[in-house]
């Protein structure tokens, strides 16, 4: 067990106006780190991205899959496995958003007209998996915890962006009282002294496998290293 290890929260420069490191730059950092694979969860076009708000939708859609694309690329060619997810905003309270595509966006551009209620049902009849993320977080510009538990599959209990284990210990006890599956990750955007992410016993094909992974229950949180 804890062979396979992934990072499942990371943010490239081409996408999120918050990150550091290019999606090369991240891949060659978690290939050098023993990684097996990360998962590019970019802030989407309602979050603190890059895209620019005013271009046709197609057009948004694509500059928005510029990190996970060129991240893919350089992990075909280093032997890093890259999977693609996002990570949605609702005035603040943000989940990852695994198992869909970059088609599955391009058919719903309507898609920033949901509500979070709506979001959920959706993706989850698309076959998608939403984590809800760092959800104890407090910073000047989160107000207030908001929980959502009808419109979450499971829910990141360890987050290195956190930088405070309060907010974990609330969020795995959160998971614990609602018997959610937890998750674990970076939060990368390029000066990280830690990683954290999860350890599966077998190599991941795509990113069926890692939903399918996380609905049985067989892996490990990486505590950060």
């Amino acid at each position: 067990m804890g062979l396979f290890c992934y990072e499942t929260h990371l943010h490239t420069s081409e996408a999120s106006a918050c990150a550091i490191s290019s999606a090369v730059e991240h891949v060659r950092s978690y290939k050098e780190a023993g990684y097996e694979g990360i998962i590019v969860t970019d802030h989407f076009l309602n979050g603190n991205t890059n895209v620019p708000r005013g271009l046709p939708w197609e057009q948004r859609v694509e500059l928005f899959c510029k990190g996970y694309e060129k991240a893919k690329e350089e992990g075909d060619r280093v032997g890093l496995s890259v999977f693609f997810g996002w990570e949605v905003n609702f005035n603040f309270t943000e989940f990852l958003i695994y198992g869909l595509d970059k088609t599955w966006l391009l058919n719903n551009s309507d898609i920033l007209s949901w509500s979070l209620e709506e979001h959920y049902t959706k993706i989850h009849e698309a076959g998608g998996y939403v984590v809800h993320a760092h959800p104890f977080r407090i910073r000047p510009y989160i107000k207030e915890v908001r929980l959502f538990p009808e419109s979450t599959d499971a829910v990141e209990a360890i987050n290195v962006g956190n930088r405070n284990d309060e907010f974990d210990r609330l969020a795995m006890n959160y998971a614990k009282k609602h018997k959610f599956k937890m998750t674990a990750g970076t939060d990368a955007h390029g000066l990280e002294n830690l990683h954290s992410g999860i350890a599966f016993d077998k190599k991941l094909e795509n990113i069926g496998d890692y939903i399918a992974g996380i609905k049985s229950g067989k892996y490990e949180l990486i505590k950060p290293r």
